[in-house]
């Protein structure tokens, strides 16, 4: 279970959401995981009414199901709903990257270089939280560096639901997950648009490959117990 630190913001709605949202797309929740809104209000140290704010705030983005009050969880993915996300995923941050290959600076590529070598290091000591949390750092940085934050608002909404699974299958694909992100900071060096936009879809399509493999696998024992 994702832990919380005490809250002292006035606007606790907004503090509460957006420190939500960061605990799904740095995958601090599993698929599956069920939230307990007395259990998030004593964490942050505020009452129950922020809370199910930001939950049904989370539910109104699809990251979460609400059942009830009692039945709140982290959903599962489909695999024709991962491969919509995908697609999407590919366009947007293809986008990102061949921005980004155009503005980049020794600064930005040096963030890059940072996240990716403390990755490697996450993946050797099998820290799945922290590799997670700095893969997610890693793809945000692009429309960051490209200067699209409307683009990167959309991006976290999808990562919203992405996040759960991505940490899910972290450990698993080992180094397939962030391979790829070694030509993306390549492309981005020599200011090569195409080639930055081509190696960020190889990573989406091949690094993800372990999440997809989890999600049939999934399925599969789901259509085997109907």
């Amino acid at each position: 279970m994702a832990e919380f630190t005490t809250l002292e913001y006035e606007n606790l709605n907004s503090t509460i959401y957006s420190a939500l949202c960061d605990a799904l797309i740095q995958g601090r929740f599993q698929p599956g995981d069920r939230l307990k809104i007395r259990d998030l209000a004593e964490q942050f140290g505020t009452s129950v009414t922020p809370i199910r704010d930001a939950i049904l705030r989370l539910a109104n983005d699809e990251a979460i199901i609400f059942r009830s009050p009692r039945d709140i969880r982290i959903p599962g993915l489909s695999e024709s709903r991962y491969r919509e996300i995908r697609t999407i995923r590919i366009r947007l941050e293809g986008l990102a990257a061949e921005t980004a290959a155009q503005v980049a600076t020794s600064t930005d590529i040096e963030v890059l270089e940072r996240i990716l070598r403390e990755n490697e290091q996450a993946i050797v000591a099998g820290d799945r939280l922290k590799g997670t949390e700095l893969n997610q750092a890693f793809h945000f940085m692009l429309p960051q560096i490209a200067g699209l934050p409307v683009l990167n608002g959309i991006l976290r909404r999808l990562w919203l639901q992405m996040g759960p699974h991505i940490s899910d299958a972290y450990i698993q694909g080992g180094r397939a997950m962030i391979d790829h992100h070694y030509p993306v900071i390549e492309a981005l060096k020599r200011h090569d648009p195409a080639a930055a936009s081509m190696a960020i879809v190889d990573d989406i399509l091949l690094g993800g490959k372990p999440i997809l493999d989890r999600i049939e696998r999934a399925e599969e024992r789901q259509d085997r117990r109907a």
